[in-house]
């Protein structure tokens, strides 16, 4: 009897532990697992008692340096929200936009860079004023769907992109073959002005002049006058007067016939009177140069024109020269060098001048017949093949936008693509 009441008590004992460790285990098992970090619910109970999809996020995002530009730049891309269908409209679409947030190594918070479109699927980051991209610094970038009342989807997040500046825009190729093509074409045609082959260069009547009006001048005993005109030596037709003034130095150096240069300029001046004392040099007279015969007038355009027409008036110059870029002045400076009956030969790029110089002069070099003359005059191979290789690239320029017009015209726009830079 006492074995039976000892091990009636024991089964009640372990029948009463089992029960203490089955409650709570039971109880625990009906309760709802709640969903684990990071995801968000599936579903939701409306007032309704049906269930409704959450908002969903857009797929595969990516954030990588964007290619050919100078470092600053990020651009991001993305697949659509499944839930994103922009030929519903905007006011029915359930996705009203994209939030895209950037978070740098000296900003304690997210910012938001962007609110972008529904169906809009790429965007490129340039940074802000307050924040800009920097080479080689790490950023980190969020997209969320936006849906109504700014209700946000699960953030997708990119860690650790880099953006940095790129050797080379591939996206401009085409110019760097257009470039190398050309250089090619000035290195043919120089060596072969070198070997002595003769190259063609269209006749240029104000040019043939030249020794023709220095000779008139020598012979008449009297001098002749050149202006290099009213702009800076930085000017390209400047640069072009002066070099023509070079020329017709070293003859009047040979002829030893007075030389008059007045400038308007006193930089312009300087780099003259070296011209023309090298000139006389190369001439074989550099005793017959005298620093008199380049001087400075005035920085005041009508003073300046008054002045050189008092010295065509006293010194009866034979030949006037009119290089360079001219203003208003040009009709007073030709009319006057007309009137004491001079040879007049004029040059310049001046579109609205050039209708006065060819009325009232002898001889007028048109726009670039100017930049050709150095060239023209001296037959230096290297100035030759330099503008053989100009007219060449001209001629090819032009038969490509007759190309891209045909192009056009017949809708072939990959040829036009590859004329097109980026």
């Amino acid at each position: 009897m006492g074995l039976r009441a000892e091990s009636r008590s024991w089964g009640i004992g372990v029948f009463l532990v089992l029960t203490l460790f089955l409650i709570p285990a039971l109880a625990s098992a009906k309760e709802p697992v709640p969903p684990e970090s990071g995801e968000a619910e599936v579903e939701a109970a409306t007032p309704e008692g049906e269930t409704v999809s959450p908002l969903e996020s857009p797929l595969n995002f990516t954030a990588l340096d964007n290619p050919n530009d100078d470092g600053e730049k990020i651009k991001l891309t993305w697949e659509l929200s499944p839930g994103d269908q922009p030929e519903l409209g905007k006011k029915e679409n359930p996705v009203k936009g994209y939030c895209i947030s950037r978070l740098g190594p000296e900003e304690a918070e997210w910012q938001v860079i962007t609110v972008q479109p529904p169906g809009i699927t790429s965007y490129v980051d340039s940074g802000t004023e307050e924040f800009p991209l920097e080479d080689d610094v790490l950023y980190n970038y969020r997209i969320e769907a936006v849906g109504e009342g700014e209700v946000l989807s699960s953030p997708i997040v990119v860690e650790g992109v880099v953006c940095g500046v790129q050797f080379f825009n591939t996206d401009r190729i085409n110019i760097l073959v257009c470039v190398i093509a050309y250089l090619c074409i000035v290195m043919f045609f120089i060596f072969r002005a070198r070997k002595g082959h003769e190259l063609f260069v269209r006749r240029i009547a104000g040019l043939d002049a030249v020794d023709e009006a220095i000779g008139r001048a020598t012979e008449m005993g009297r001098p002749i006058l050149f202006i290099t005109g009213l702009h800076d030596v930085a000017d390209i037709s400047t640069i072009a007067a002066i070099t023509i003034l070079g020329k017709v130095a070293r003859k009047t150096a040979e002829y030893e016939t007075p030389l008059l240069v007045p400038n308007y300029d006193p930089v312009v001046m300087l780099v003259a009177q070296e011209t023309v004392k090298q000139a006389y040099l190369e001439g074989g007279h550099p005793d017959a140069y005298s620093d008199d015969m380049v001087f400075f007038l005035t920085t005041s355009q009508f003073g300046f024109v008054a002045a050189v027409d008092g010295i065509m008036v006293r010194e009866k110059p034979a030949t006037n020269f009119y290089m360079g870029y001219y203003y208003a002045e040009s009709l007073i400076l030709a009319e006057t060098g007309a009137d004491t009956g001079a040879i007049q030969i004029a040059g310049t790029d001046s579109v609205t001048q050039l209708p006065f110089f060819i009325t009232s002069c002898d001889y007028t070099i048109i726009g670039e017949e100017l930049y050709a003359a150095s060239a023209y005059l001296s037959k230096e191979p290297l100035q030759l093949g330099s503008l053989k290789a100009q007219d060449l690239a001209k001629v090819i320029i032009g038969v490509f936008i007759l190309t891209g017009i045909a192009a056009t015209l017949f809708g072939w726009m990959w040829v036009v693509d590859l004329f097109i830079a980026r």
